[in-house]
């Protein structure tokens, strides 16, 4: 079966740094494109960056360009979204998910 788990949200100052983890099992993680999208309560999900194993440069929204990075590493699995210079706005509910749409749990950001 495919798994997503995320982790690594937390309450943060306006101005610092999380990074996000997703540990992937159940599918080739080396030949899928991800994403990683956010929700908050009442509002669309959200697409937030994008990574795609054919090489492409990864893509991020725009809101976040300069302070979100997609790095991921196929040893272990593993995507990441590093975030900087986090803002208020970007308070939400973070999900990596797979190139069909599959969703892990989430992890809370919340900037404060």
């Amino acid at each position: 079966d495919v798994q997503l788990v995320e982790s690594g949200g937390g309450l943060v100052q306006p101005g610092e740094s999380l990074r996000l983890s997703c540990v992937a099992s159940g599918f080739s993680f080396s030949n899928t494109d991800m994403t990683w999208a956010r929700q908050t309560p009442g509002k669309d999900l959200e697409w937030v960056a994008s990574i795609s194993k054919s090489g492409a440069v990864p893509s991020v929204t725009p809101s976040v360009k300069g302070r979100f990075t997609i790095p991921s590493d196929n040893t272990k699995n593993t995507l990441y979204l590093q975030l900087s210079s986090l803002k208020t706005e970007d308070t939400a509910i973070y999900y990596c998910q797979t190139d069909d749409g599959t969703r892990g749990q989430g992890t809370q950001v919340t900037v404060s």
